[in-house]
C-alpha cells in the first residue's frame, strides 16, 4: 500500500468512525490527563471510555483488547477506592512512588505471565472465533495494560513505562482494524504517557526529599 492510500484508508476511517467511538476517545484523554496531575477523576471519566471500547472491541474481534478493557473497568473501581482512601487528619493515603527491586521483579513476572496466557487463548481464538486477531500484537498490548493499570492503581511511577509500550503497540494494531480515529487516539495517548512519566517522576523526587 502507498501512502496515497494509507491517506485515504485513514480519511475514511475517520468518516466512519461512530459517535460512540469519538467519545470514548474523549473521555480517554481526559482521564489520562487527571492521571498526569494525580487527580483521582482519573477514574470516573475513564469508566466511560473503558466501558465503550468492551463494546468497540468485542464488534472488531479484538478479544484480546476487549478484554483489557473489561479488566480496565474493574481496575478503575479498584484504583477509585485506593486513591480515595484517607487518613485521620483527611490526608490522603497513597502517593506517587517509585519501584522497588522486588517490585520490578513482581510486574515482569506479571507481565510475562499474562503474555503467555493471552497470546495462547488468542492463538486458539485466532483458529476458531476471531480470524482478524494478531496473537503476538494483541498479547503485547493486553499484557502491558493489564501491568500498566494494575500499578496506576498503586500510584508507581512505572506505569508509564507499560502504558507507553501498550500505546506503541496499539496505534498499528487498530490502524490495521480500520479504526483510524483510536488509532490517532493511542499517539496521542503515546505522547500524553510520555508527558506523565515526567510529571510523576518529578512528583516521587518532590516526595523523597520532603
Amino acid at each position: 500500500m502507498d501512502w496515497q492510500a494509507y491517506v485515504n484508508a485513514f480519511m475514511d476511517g475517520l468518516q466512519a468512525a461512530s459517535w460512540y467511538e469519538w467519545l470514548a476517545v474523549a473521555a480517554g484523554i481526559i482521564s489520562v490527563w487527571f492521571s498526569r496531575k494525580e487527580n483521582i477523576w482519573v477514574y470516573p471519566t475513564g469508566l466511560i471510555n473503558t466501558v465503550i471500547y468492551v463494546y468497540i472491541s468485542a464488534r472488531a474481534n479484538l478479544p484480546g483488547e476487549a478484554s483489557v478493557n473489561l479488566y480496565y473497568t474493574i481496575m478503575s473501581v479498584y484504583g477509585w477506592w485506593l486513591w480515595s482512601r484517607k487518613d485521620q487528619m483527611n490526608r490522603v493515603v497513597l502517593h506517587v512512588t517509585k519501584s522497588t527491586e522486588r517490585e520490578w521483579g513482581q510486574q515482569l513476572v506479571f507481565f510475562v505471565s499474562c503474555y503467555i496466557v493471552i497470546f495462547t487463548a488468542l492463538v486458539w481464538l485466532r483458529k476458531n472465533f476471531a480470524p482478524d486477531a494478531i496473537p503476538w500484537a494483541d498479547a503485547l498490548a493486553s499484557a502491558s495494560a493489564y501491568t500498566g493499570m494494575w500499578l496506576m492503581a498503586r500510584k508507581k511511577v512505572e506505569s508509564w513505562y507499560w502504558w507507553i509500550i501498550t500505546n506503541v503497540a496499539s496505534i498499528p494494531l487498530y490502524f490495521i482494524k480500520g479504526y483510524m480515529v483510536t488509532s490517532v487516539y493511542y499517539f496521542i495517548l503515546l505522547i500524553m504517557a510520555i508527558s506523565g512519566l515526567v510529571s510523576w517522576m518529578a512528583l516521587s523526587r518532590k516526595r523523597e526529599t520532603n
